[in-house]
């Protein structure tokens, strides 16, 4: 038995660093992104300036209009205020429409909370992954993601809602089976046993079509 729990252990372990791994690099390709524009960005200013000399006002619009969609494809879509929560949301936002997924997010988090970095980062982004994973399974105009984070009194509130195939999804042990299949399912482990050790809650329901997952963490 406690051999098994070894194995268990180390099997999450891997999967939390790789999950690490790959958050670091979806942040880190989102801001070579952006340094890549600050760094063209005097260029571009003499392409303006140019047109501008040169009196040719619809050059100058179509530019604009070009470096505007550019920006816009590295901008932070969203700003909940506080900065990891912005990373990986970001990150993984920018991953999902690159997936023709569209994603609706409203989240409001304060600068400080006691949840660390690394707890946000493994739940915010196993919650996501399952979210993206699933919908892959759909045709693109029914793939959606919808992110909601706010406190709650002295509680950081969560829910991520996805679209899913037909049919509610069923439970192994009073859990709900990992979409990827068998040997997978480390990362709802994982988030489980953080919001545990957070002394905090987490719901997950499987509704024809949707689900959702609810969690509360105390701060």
């Amino acid at each position: 038995m406690r051999f098994l729990e070894k194995m268990i252990d180390k099997r999450i372990a891997a999967y939390q660093s790789d999950l690490l791994a790959t958050h670091y690099a979806e942040v880190e390709n989102m801001y070579r992104q952006i340094r890549g524009w600050r760094h063209d960005y005097r260029n571009h200013i003499q392409v303006l300036d140019s047109y501008a000399q040169m009196g040719d006002l619809e050059a100058l619009r179509s530019y604009l209009k070009d470096l505007s969609m550019d920006l816009n494809t590295v901008d932070l879509v969203l700003k909940t205020g506080n900065k990891m929560t912005d990373v990986i949301l970001n990150s993984k936002i920018s991953l999902a429409k690159s997936r023709h997924i569209q994603v609706r997010a409203d989240a409001h988090v304060p600068v400080s909370l006691s949840t660390s970095e690394i707890d946000l980062c493994i739940i915010m982004g196993n919650l996501f992954d399952n979210a993206i994973e699933a919908c892959m399974q759909l045709p693109e105009e029914k793939r959606m993601i919808r992110i909601y984070m706010d406190m709650k009194n002295t509680q950081l509130y969560m829910s991520f809602t996805n679209t899913t195939v037909q049919g509610k999804q069923q439970k192994e042990d009073g859990r709900f089976r990992s979409t990827k299949g068998k040997g997978h399912g480390y990362g709802l482990v994982r988030v489980d046993t953080i919001v545990e050790r957070n002394q905090g809650y987490i719901s997950r329901n499987s509704e024809d079509g949707a689900f959702t997952t609810e969690i509360l963490l105390p701060q």
